[in-house]
């Protein structure tokens, strides 16, 4: 008897935590600007760049980080936090989005992330620019300030 209640226990206490983690994944992936957005290979060639095409053409209405990352990274979990309040103080300046290389390895491919985090800044118009490894949230400022806002500093 004593087993069996255990195991009901045990079985509310893990669909109660699927139930949180699919609630915050669906969150998550959301447009609401001011919050960081996770995105796949097909979301990737709406909002950002066809990958099919013949030439880069960024497709956003405003600038963008892409953050590539991985759930095991030390130094991209380090700088998730970072991300999330920039994205709330920068909301409708700007949008980040946040590719897993283990689930989209192609897009990891294509932009060379052997090291994560890896991070590209894309302005609306210019040249892109990236950066590997993790940043302050200053660092991460500054380059939202000078190379997607274009503010001279």
């Amino acid at each position: 008897m004593r087993n069996s209640i255990f195991k009901t226990a045990v079985l509310c206490f893990l669909v109660g935590i699927s139930s949180c983690v699919c609630a915050a994944n669906k969150d998550a992936k959301s447009d609401k600007e001011g919050k960081v957005i996770h995105i796949n290979n097909a979301e990737f060639n709406q909002k950002v760049a066809d990958v099919n095409a013949n030439e880069w053409k960024y497709l956003g209405d405003k600038p963008c980080i892409l953050d590539f990352y991985a759930t095991w990274c030390g130094p991209c979990r380090m700088i998730s936090p970072y991300l999330d309040e920039l994205a709330n103080e920068y909301k409708g300046q700007i949008y980040i989005y946040k590719i897993d290389v283990d689930k989209e390895r192609e897009l990891g491919r294509m932009f060379g992330a052997t090291s994560i985090p890896l991070l590209v800044f894309i302005p609306q118009d210019g040249q892109a620019q990236m950066a590997r490894g993790a940043m302050s949230k200053n660092e991460l400022k500054n380059a939202i300030e000078t190379v997607l806002l274009k503010k001279q500093k």
